[in-house]
């Protein structure tokens, strides 16, 4: 499921093949980084939750953006959708790498999302055991630091 690029103590990266979200030139595949190469089989659960977010997650997650890009300070001239249509936020942001926020097997699934929207803010989201626990722009604060 995931192809790794570079595998080193203290940080691998691979990618995947999203399917739902999109990177920036509208495709499926995204980024992936773990701290170690013994987390490996986390990053592969992550990624399984990952694609396998709930419709009602999504929708959350996308209402979120559009809440937060709005308090944020979005360019005037930037048309958000309607709350019924919330998903549509998607056609205006992009995402670039599923970070494992696992600092073993036992832990429970978790991992943080980074992208950035049409109107210039970097967002992200946080999801745990199937959970989205925080959508905006400090998303890497949900980070566990493991020390």
């Amino acid at each position: 499921m995931i192809h790794w690029l570079h595998q080193e103590e203290g940080f691998c990266e691979g990618t995947f093949r999203s399917r739902f979200f999109r990177n920036e030139e509208g495709g499926d595949e995204l980024s992936i980084g773990v701290k170690s190469p013994d987390l490996k089989e986390c990053a592969e659960k992550c990624v399984e939750a990952f694609n396998h977010l709930t419709e009602s997650a999504i929708s959350e997650i996308c209402k979120e953006i559009i809440s937060c890009a709005q308090e944020g300070g979005a360019d005037e001239e930037f048309e958000f959708p309607s709350p019924d249509n919330a998903l549509e936020i998607l056609n205006d942001c992009w995402f670039t790498t599923l970070y494992v926020n696992m600092l073993s097997q036992e832990d429970e699934t978790a991992y943080v999302v980074e992208g950035e929207g049409e109107w210039g803010d970097v967002i992200g989201f946080a999801v745990k055991n199937d959970e989205v626990i925080y959508v905006g722009p400090d998303y890497f604060d949900y980070m566990e630091d493991g020390e």
